[in-house]
């Protein structure tokens, strides 16, 4: 036994033992019953690198990579995407009764005595031979409607942040499972060893005034194995922490510790058999590759003018929405096989006019960029874009209302969200609403649904992708009823 390997032994508490040691005899007699293969399994000296083997997808995908960009706060729908021209004629009248149908209401609006109209300030045009109407805050992106699937009858059971983006990203409101894109690391596995397999990147919006908290734990691998969390980049010259080698430490010395780290995380694999060594020993060596890829993938001075043309002038600043949307087209182009992007600030509570239009100034330009760029690469096919936030707004107006501002509370019953290539229908509008762009009449599209459909594109049937954990085969889509949208399938 390695002496430090034994000194870790001896300090062991006996709680430790006991816990480590309460199913010693089941798996002694199982042993037994299996002529000591589970036994030698335990202790196998497999190599330590082997790592995850991706199950692979049960049929063809017609999307290979992924890129999510997340609006987190919700979007207004109706001031972008659900015109609803008749609104205007409701402007500052009650919301009816009927309409609303005593459903709960936040803390934000549950005391309001009156729930006026707001109609959008905004005006919309048709567009494409789809004739989708988009508002005039987004006119570069309308000249891609026909490139877009849009649903414009999402709905959700969360109605305050936390629980709806959890939702959104992990098909839980509990914290803790896994998100979309270790579900897709797991499945589909690396395109690129020397890249992570599931990058974050957050964006930072031009305004600030309401930004929501989001962590690590929206892109944590769960119940799965370690190796398929998300991996996030910062913008600026460090985009990943500690890996780069400290001042005076050579790569020579660097390598020879890693190869020390690795022999010792061996030899625990060996007397312990814990999974999760693995994970260590692969992130280790991920982050002594990452050190050659990173610096090249992260440097866009290679990058010609027509590319910040296309993109929007605010490319060329780290951390904007710009360029964050670059870098995930950089990654996908190298491999990455899932690029999460957040952008905060959706949560438009007051000041709709003042708020949105730097919202929809942010994400115009490099939308339409997105989707050309990748058309010109000859990677839109394999790439599926997701656009959208936790939830939607109401269309009667949180605090003081005006015909020039307003402000939108949360709602979960229909929200607008639009994907594009990656085998999504383009040109499709798919769901309707009310008038009041409150209540879904025609193709209601869950969550569950949605995460249903995304994993068919990506070759899997959600019903059958599962991973055994705590007794249960745990899916995306959990237990309850889900369903694959054919329409939304080119």
């Amino acid at each position: 036994m390695h002496p430090l390997f034994a000194e870790w032994v001896r300090s062991e508490t006996r709680r430790q033992f006991f816990t480590r040691g309460a199913n010693a005899l089941g798996s002694a007699a199982l042993a037994s019953l299996l002529g000591g293969s589970l036994s030698r399994a335990a202790t196998s000296s497999a190599p330590a690198d082997a790592g995850h083997v991706a199950i692979g997808p049960h049929f063809a995908p017609k999307a290979k990579q992924v890129i999510y960009l997340h609006m987190v706060g919700g979007p207004a729908q109706m001031d972008l995407f659900d015109y609803k021209p008749t609104m205007q004629e409701w402007f500052d009248k009650d919301l009816p009764d009927s309409i609303r149908m005593g459903q709960r209401l936040t803390t934000m609006t549950s005391g309001q005595k009156r729930f006026p109209i707001a109609p959008s300030k905004f005006k919309f045009a048709q567009y494409g031979g789809s004739g989708m109407w988009v508002s005039e805050l987004l006119p570069n992106l309308a000249k891609c409607v026909d490139d877009i699937c849009f649903i414009r009858s999402m709905k959700t059971d969360a109605i305050n942040h936390e629980p709806a983006i959890s939702y959104m990203q992990t098909g839980n409101q509990i914290t803790g499972r896994p998100c979309l894109g270790s579900w897709v690391s797991y499945g589909l596995g690396s395109m690129n060893q020397d890249l992570p397999t599931f990058v974050v990147l957050v964006a930072k919006p031009t305004n600030t005034e309401q930004v929501q908290a989001i962590s690590a734990r929206l892109w944590s691998a769960g119940y799965l194995p370690g190796e398929h969390a998300g991996v996030s980049f910062r913008a600026g010259a460090d985009p990943i922490l500690y890996i780069n080698n400290p001042a005076g430490v050579p790569a020579a010395m660097r390598r020879e510790t890693l190869d020390g780290l690795r022999a010792m995380n061996e030899l625990n694999y060996r007397q312990v058999g814990d999974p999760e060594t693995h994970t260590r020993i692969q992130q280790y060596e991920l982050a002594f590759r990452m050190q050659s890829s990173v610096p090249e993938l992260t440097n866009l001075d290679n990058e010609p003018a027509s590319t910040f043309e296309l993109y929007g002038e605010s490319a060329r600043k780290p951390g904007s929405f710009g360029h964050t949307v670059l870098q995930a087209r950089r990654m996908i182009e190298r491999g990455v096989r899932f690029v999460q992007v957040y952008l905060n600030n959706w949560d438009t509570h007051g000041n709709v006019a003042g708020r949105l239009p730097d919202q929809c100034r942010d994400i115009d330009r490099p939308c339409y960029g997105l989707i050309n760029d990748l058309k010109a690469r000859g990677l839109f096919d394999d790439t599926l874009i997701i656009w959208g936030g936790e939830f939607g707004r109401t269309i009667y107006s949180q605090g003081g209302l005006s015909k020039d501002n307003y402000g939108r509370d949360h709602h979960p019953r229909c929200f607008t969200m639009w994907m594009a290539g990656g085998g999504a229908k383009g040109g499709q509008i798919y769901g309707e609403t009310d008038e009041f762009s409150y209540n879904i009449v025609r193709d209601p599209v869950h969550v569950r649904d949605f995460h249903a459909t995304v994993l068919k594109l990506l070759g899997f049937d959600h019903e059958r992708f599962t991973y055994h954990s705590q007794g249960l085969d745990q899916r995306l889509t959990t237990v309850e009823p889900a369903r694959v949208i054919p329409e939304l399938l080119a």
